[in-house]
């Protein structure tokens, strides 16, 4: 297939869910949308190859779901949201999976969080704004 480029394509770090990227990986998406049900998690948990197998899912996206690749799904066109289902029943919490992403401990991306919510409330205030997050 012939993709159009886009502007976000030049964007560093950033893994836009996009045709060109969802294309490739449908097998990994569809492998991890079945996560939906307790059943699909618990057949994964007893033999992930076994698996990746069932979905056809396999080369380099087999290989980053069997190391809990997070940030390599994402960039091999994995759905976050369908990726969260695999990531989240494992105990990689959403900062875990952010610090992946980033190159960082856990730790430090919680610190990071912390900084910038720094004064926050007070910068709102003194905006007239509000956060709803």
């Amino acid at each position: 297939m012939n993709w159009k480029k886009h502007d976000y394509d030049d964007i560093p770090g950033t893994y836009v869910f996009d045709g060109e990227r969802a294309h490739p990986s449908y097998a990994l998406n569809k492998l991890l949308f079945s996560f939906n049900e307790d059943d699909n998690r618990k057949e994964f948990d007893q033999d992930p190859a076994a698996y990746c197998d069932k979905f056809n899912v396999t080369g380099k996206y087999k290989q980053a779901v069997l190391e809990n690749d997070f940030l390599g799904m994402l960039r091999m066109g994995a759905n976050i949201y369908f990726m969260a289902k695999m990531a989240v029943p494992r105990g990689t919490s959403v900062q875990d999976a952010g610090a992946a992403f980033q190159g960082i401990t856990t730790a430090e991306f919680q610190q990071n969080l912390l900084d910038k919510g720094i004064g926050l409330e007070e910068k709102l205030k003194n905006r007239g704004d509000y956060w709803n997050g």
